[in-house]
């Protein structure tokens, strides 16, 4: 037996609860991993709480990340024992995920953890900080530098908007974060923002060309957010968008792409070959540096993440949550 999060729906409605489990429950998989850690992004929110049809099939166990150490292994590129990661795949879907003392997945998805972090550093980074890494990898293949100009970085107070703070300002570039909560200004700063600006700025509908203000932009917000930051780039900019907490809707104009060169580079992170894996890790290991981690990172006990992920869904929590699974 292990304990783990289950989400359930039946008669009597759709609900999260920590419950003990079977080990002949787990879904079929070739690896079995001891989980150590995972954490709580807007993605396990929305499942914990039901806001959104995240969860393809009953029982569940939320969590699109974890790191832990192979229990067990039928594929030949794990051995017992070893360090492992697991970020997307729809773990947490339609595959049972990290927020659970035991996975079972398939090898395929794993990559083994870097040698420069632990399991809870690998999950204070976890698919928030992967995925901010994949935003810079897209902007600089687009040939983003330091030299061209500000970086806007939208949702700035979120997991993927603070990973993408800290990462691009170590690598030299002037950033302007966007967020709702402008008095998180100084935790901001810290993480390496130049200037923040109220997300009221850019969050109702726009013209759609607009002043050139940002070289390039992260985006973890989606709708008039997005149109309006595309409206704002410069010529021959980027915007890697990667989120949608405002919508899915783009509800803008073809101008900035046609009339400014900008391009918009779709990011995802959830079915990425596992060389872009390896390569974000690599990058996120030789990049990410000082006490970023403990600036960003929040750990809660398992127990505590069914709570935490309400917060999450009212916009009370900043940075990183990390789950000690283990406990």
């Amino acid at each position: 037996m292990f304990q783990a999060i289950l989400i359930e729906k039946d008669e009597q409605g759709y609900r999260a609860v920590l419950k003990d489990v079977r080990a002949d429950q787990l879904p079929e998989g070739d690896v079995t991993v001891k989980v150590e850690y995972s954490t709580l992004n807007y993605k396990d929110g929305l499942a914990i709480t039901g806001k959104a049809p995240v969860v393809r099939s009953f029982p569940m166990v939320p969590g699109i990340d974890f790191a832990g150490t192979v229990q067990a292994s039928a594929h030949p590129g794990f051995k017992v024992g070893e360090k492992v990661i697991l970020n997307g795949w729809g773990v947490g879907e339609v595959h049972w995920g990290g927020l659970a003392q035991r996975a079972r997945v398939k090898g395929d998805w794993l990559i083994a953890l870097p040698e420069a972090f632990t399991a809870r550093q690998a999950m204070s980074i976890g698919t928030a900080g992967y995925t901010a890494m994949l935003c810079v990898i897209a902007l600089e293949r687009h040939g983003l530098k330091p030299a061209d100009g500000d970086v806007l970085v939208t949702g700035a107070n979120g997991g993927v908007g603070s990973f993408a703070i800290a990462l691009l300002s170590q690598l030299g570039y002037r950033i302007v974060a966007s967020t709702g909560r402008v008095e998180e200004t100084d935790y901001l700063k810290r993480l390496g923002a130049a200037e923040v600006i109220d997300r009221a700025t850019l969050s109702s509908a726009g013209k759609p060309l607009q002043k050139e203000r940002w070289a390039a932009a992260v985006d973890t917000v989606g709708s008039h957010t997005l149109a309006n930051v595309c409206a704002g780039i410069r010529y021959g900019g980027a915007v890697a968008a990667c989120g949608m907490a405002q919508g899915l809707d783009l509800p803008g104009s073809v101008a900035p792409f046609i009339l400014r060169n900008v391009s918009l580079l779709g990011v995802d992170s959830v079915m990425r070959t596992t060389q872009d894996r390896v390569t974000a890790w690599q990058r996120l290991a030789s990049d990410l540096r000082g006490p970023l981690l403990d600036e960003i990172v929040r750990e809660v006990p398992l127990q505590d993440a069914i709570d935490v992920a309400q917060s999450l869904m009212r916009g009370e929590v900043r940075g990183r949550v990390v789950v000690n699974v283990a406990g």
